[in-house]
């Protein structure tokens, strides 16, 4: 198993094919699967020439829209996760664990009650609430520096408090908590195409900025003083790679909700597929988190057909054992 553990590791470029396979099958089995089963073929012919009929709008109109949505949070997630892990040199760091995702989620929702007609800030606005939850971690936890154990506790409690936060809003402006919901639990039901073109530019951007970092995360892992000694700004550094994964956490978070563990157990899991190089890392996370989060709504989607189950709930029954496991290591 070892040996062919080194050979896999030794092609990397075969191995982000692989994954690339892996979402593209995950794609096609959101697209046809469901309460109505659209054949592959089918499929294939309304995506190349188009359709008017039953399955062309279904197809269309609900499940591809869907489809990109999930894709694109699970790429925004899973990179988020495996740049915090490495920023915070914790195995445990998860935007949803430490409390990023629910600084983003408490000034998501305050747009969303309060000021429905501004929708279009909801990623900014979430931005700014998700920067400031890591600048309250950090300054928690910083005691002679940081230490692991010190982030997920401070993250933890930051957390609960922002949690509390969004629970109060959710009680005062109850005539309006329908649709908050399921963003409190993380879901992909009734994302459409306005969805899709509210996340792929930071999908893109925020994406390809973290993928020109690679190197630069690759030798904070050496550490600070080899950093140091290598021209790299260690601080500044961290500063600028924590809002990135800031930002990749607030565009999922603004458009599916408060959706955890998937920037825990999808690096984790690149990690063990393609080894610890962050150039290679990075895309086999990015691939994987969108693969798992296209597989993970599917079954949510036809597990107990005709009810519909959140994302949210499957990825949380796989994800707190998951973390357990890891923290009972770490301890």
């Amino acid at each position: 198993m070892n040996k062919l553990s080194r050979r896999f590791k030794a092609h990397p470029l075969g191995i982000l094919l692989i994954l690339a396979c892996l979402a593209l099958g995950g794609g096609l089995s959101s697209i046809m699967l469901g309460s109505v089963h659209i054949p592959a073929e089918e499929v294939l012919s309304t995506l190349l020439s188009g359709s008017s009929g039953e399955h062309g709008q279904i197809l269309m109109n609900i499940r591809l829209p869907r489809t990109l949505v999930a894709a694109l949070v699970g790429v925004n997630l899973a990179l988020s996760g495996a740049i915090l892990q490495a920023v915070m040199k914790n195995p445990l760091a998860d935007p949803h664990i430490i409390g990023i995702s629910s600084g983003a989620g408490l000034f998501g929702i305050l747009i969303m009650l309060l000021f429905p007609a501004w929708s279009q800030l909801v990623t900014p606005v979430a931005f700014l609430g998700a920067m400031g939850a890591a600048l309250l971690i950090y300054v928690l936890a910083w005691k002679n520096g940081i230490q692991p154990i010190r982030i997920i506790l401070a993250g933890v409690a930051v957390s609960a408090f922002l949690s509390a936060f969004i629970s109060a809003l959710m009680i005062l402006y109850s005539d309006r908590v329908h649709s908050a919901l399921m963003w409190m639990v993380g879901g992909l039901s009734a994302r459409s195409w306005p969805h899709v073109a509210m996340l792929w530019p930071y999908t893109l951007l925020a994406g390809t900025a973290a993928l020109f970092a690679a190197r630069h995360i690759n030798i904070l892992q050496l550490g600070d003083d080899m950093a140091k000694g290598l021209g790299l700004r260690v601080e500044v550094a961290r500063v600028l790679l924590t809002a990135l994964a800031a930002l990749l956490a607030a565009s999922a978070v603004s458009v599916v909700g408060l959706l955890g563990f998937v920037g825990l157990i999808v690096p984790h899991a690149a990690r063990l597929i393609i080894g610890s190089d962050y150039r290679f890392l990075l895309p086999a996370s990015a691939l994987l988190g969108a693969a798992v989060l296209m597989y993970s709504d599917t079954v949510a989607r036809i597990a107990f057909s005709p009810v519909e189950l959140p994302v949210g709930i499957l990825m949380a029954a796989m994800g707190a054992p998951f973390f357990l496991f890891l923290l009972r290591k770490q301890l």
